[in-house]
């Protein structure tokens, strides 16, 4: 009998139940590119955190070792550990437990250490968190954390990268890869640095795993298209462990995924779509095949 085809996910991301992003963003993404998403929903919303006021929030972080404990006794193991918005300190906590019971050298551990975007944390967000982050990402293969992210990570100021020239750029984004692969991860992405304030925006990473062929930090800059909707850097690392896990090579599927990123921005941009309800991403989820 051959091996089973189809490769798991166990994205442990937030539930919100109206605006695109985490998990109802995550889930039509990967199994687009042939992916099984085992969804741990790490909180439930009635709509996201961005641009909306009154929202409901149901911590279910009981729940979470509930189902761990029951997948366990199923002997249920995913290939892939990927880990978006979490509530609290607790929760990574809980990742923790997760990676040392279902994790291991055959396991990419993807996580996106979300916690604040334009150099400022959300309001969910804590100190006491950014420190757990700091210690959970040593459990990482891999992070993708933004560029207010990367910047609490390392305990440093958040630059201003539009009024930097080319080589001051590449020089202190460079130095931001090198401090958080010294965390523990061995391959970084770094989203969402601005790199004109009209027009540019780029993406860095580095691959320093013992497969790499090339450790040097690399960048991947586009146009920027369509302003800021919530919900994108989800579709990104949703994209980035799909393509990984079907076997394409980390700089490339960077590329890919920032590049399908930037086509849904400017399809979404194109129908004045409004920011909070998120990308349209429904009407392109079928290009997913063509990248």
């Amino acid at each position: 009998m051959s091996a089973y085809p189809v490769r798991r996910v166990a994205a442990m991301h937030d539930l919100s139940c109206f605006g695109r992003g985490s998990l109802t963003t995550i889930l039509p993404v990967l199994s687009v590119l042939g992916v099984q998403v085992l969804p741990l929903p790490t909180t439930l919303l009635s709509t996201h955190t961005g641009g909306f006021e009154g929202f409901t929030f149901t911590d279910l972080t009981p729940e979470l070792y509930k189902i761990a404990d029951h997948w366990e006794k199923l002997g249920i193991r995913p290939d892939a550990i990927y880990t978006g918005f979490l509530s609290g300190a607790a929760q990574c906590d809980f990742i923790e437990d997760f990676i040392t019971r279902f994790g291991g050298a055959d396991v990419l551990t993807l996580i996106d250490p979300v916690m604040g975007d334009d150099g400022e944390l959300y309001s969910q967000s804590t100190a006491a968190l950014v420190d757990r982050m700091r210690e959970l990402c040593r459990r990482a293969d891999i992070i993708v954390p933004n560029l207010t992210e990367a910047c609490l990570l390392c305990d440093v100021p958040y630059p201003d990268t539009a009024a930097m020239s080319p080589t001051a750029l590449a020089a202190c984004i460079s130095a931001l890869l090198d401090r958080l692969t010294a965390l523990g991860p061995r391959r970084v992405v770094i989203t969402g640095i601005v790199t004109d304030r009209a027009s540019g925006v780029s993406t860095a990473g580095v691959d320093r795993s013992p497969a790499s062929l090339d450790p040097a930090p690399f960048f991947v800059n586009l146009p920027r298209i369509g302003g800021m909707y919530p919900g994108t850097g989800d579709l990104f690392a949703a994209v980035l462990v799909g393509k990984l896990l079907t076997g394409t090579r980390f700089s490339a599927a960077v590329t890919a995924a920032s590049a399908f990123v930037r086509d849904v921005i400017a399809y979404s941009a194109a129908f004045d779509t409004p920011h909070r309800d998120g990308v349209l991403l429904e009407p392109c989820l079928h290009k997913l095949a063509e990248i």
